[in-house]
């Protein structure tokens, strides 16, 4: 998945659907949960759904929580619960190492080190 500025870029909605259900497909999820997803992804097939994105595959999921099938059925609850929960899991793991990586001291440059010795040559002349 493409990423800027340290976030996650939008979602195609299809796209974002057709991996939930290869999720839920390796999860081995009731078959109502796929048949959920299944009609949404039809609905977001259409031309006029075409252009439509989600923040990610979490907010996906969570939207997937609240349709009638998910409040019907407590299986189809628990399948998208599963996958809430392995997203989440993995966003925070992506935050601890993206924090990780910024606190990394910088190695200065030979550069740096130079200026700096020229900046104390000119203060001890100057300071005599």
């Amino acid at each position: 998945m493409l990423r800027t500025a340290g976030k996650e870029a939008p979602v195609n909605v299809l796209d974002g659907l057709k991996a939930i259900r290869e999720r839920l497909e390796e999860k081995g999820a009731d078959a109502a949960t796929l048949q959920c997803v299944d009609q949404i992804m039809r609905r977001a097939a259409l031309p006029a759904a075409q252009p439509a994105s989600a923040t990610s595959q979490l907010q996906l999921v969570r939207m997937l929580m609240r349709t009638p099938a998910a409040n019907s059925n407590v299986r189809v609850y628990d399948d998208f619960a599963q996958i809430e929960d392995e997203l989440q899991h993995a966003a925070a793991e992506r935050q601890e190492r993206r924090a990780a990586e910024e606190a990394k001291p910088v190695p200065k440059t030979k550069k740096y080190y130079k200026e700096l010795k020229e900046r104390q040559r000119k203060q001890a002349g100057s300071g005599s």
